[in-house]
């Protein structure tokens, strides 16, 4: 598999506060990536210096080998790059089709459209013309991620998707990325549930205080390894950058 997505030495600062702190990594084509780490690690702030939404103040981001570090997000998005944020952040007042489509026109060509986006979440047919503010916490994060979708994304970033939801809507939404991870898409996910991320990725980058303290593919990284760097137990600074 090819990278079509490279971070090198990026250093992301709010104000003062470093939080992102020399990160390099690079993303396969088709390749899913767990991040973890507790609150305040960097994720949600890499993520969206990945998508354009936040200037870094070093390094360097490639998507398809081409430097796109000084590109606003709006031509990311058209590049390819799609952000799901924390939070959702929908136009409440509009209905879930009003969202999707919108979306759509903001993005590029493919094969996601409405009926696409509804395959993959069912539960939004009958609410199709309903208000996303009068949505549920899980159709309101199914919309989200199908709006992004609409962009025909070749990376969709994924930040903290269970986040505020029920245990039977978490489960809903992770039983359709099953079948959106099947189309090979790209996926970036930050998820503080470390057993679902676990159940979903190829690969796991775990970041501390804004730092990548441990990486490896799934299969290699044992959950103590992984729960020490979480909590700062164990530093892994001596190994190789991902």
């Amino acid at each position: 598999m090819s990278d079509i997505l490279a971070v090198a030495r990026l250093d992301v600062r709010h104000g003062l506060l470093q939080a992102v702190r020399g990160v390099s990594f690079t993303v396969a084509k088709g390749e899913i990536i767990a991040f973890v780490g507790a609150n305040g690690a960097g994720k949600t702030t890499l993520f969206r210096t990945i998508a354009g939404a936040h200037r870094p103040a070093s390094g360097h981001v490639l998507f398809q080998g081409r430097d796109i570090t000084a590109l606003p997000d709006y031509q990311r998005v058209k590049l390819g790059i799609a952000l799901v944020p924390e939070g959702r952040r929908l136009f409440s007042q509009m209905s879930v089709r009003e969202n999707l489509e919108l979306a759509g026109a903001a993005g590029r060509a493919g094969r996601w459209d409405v009926d696409a986006v509804l395959k993959v979440f069912p539960n939004l047919t009958a609410r199709i013309n309903s208000k996303a503010g009068n949505l549920s916490g899980g159709e309101q994060q199914a919309t989200a991620i199908g709006r992004a979708l609409m962009t025909n994304p070749e990376v969709l970033l994924l930040d903290e998707i269970s986040l505020g939801l029920s245990p039977a809507a978490v489960g809903r939404v992770y039983e359709s990325l099953k079948t959106l991870m099947e189309t090979g898409t790209t996926i970036l996910l930050v998820e503080q549930d470390l057993n679902r991320a676990l159940s979903v990725a190829d690969r796991v980058i775990c970041m501390l205080e804004g730092n990548i303290v441990a990486h490896g593919p799934v299969g290699e990284m044992k959950r103590e390894r992984i729960m020490d760097a979480y909590f700062g137990l164990r530093r892994a600074a001596a190994e190789p950058r991902p």
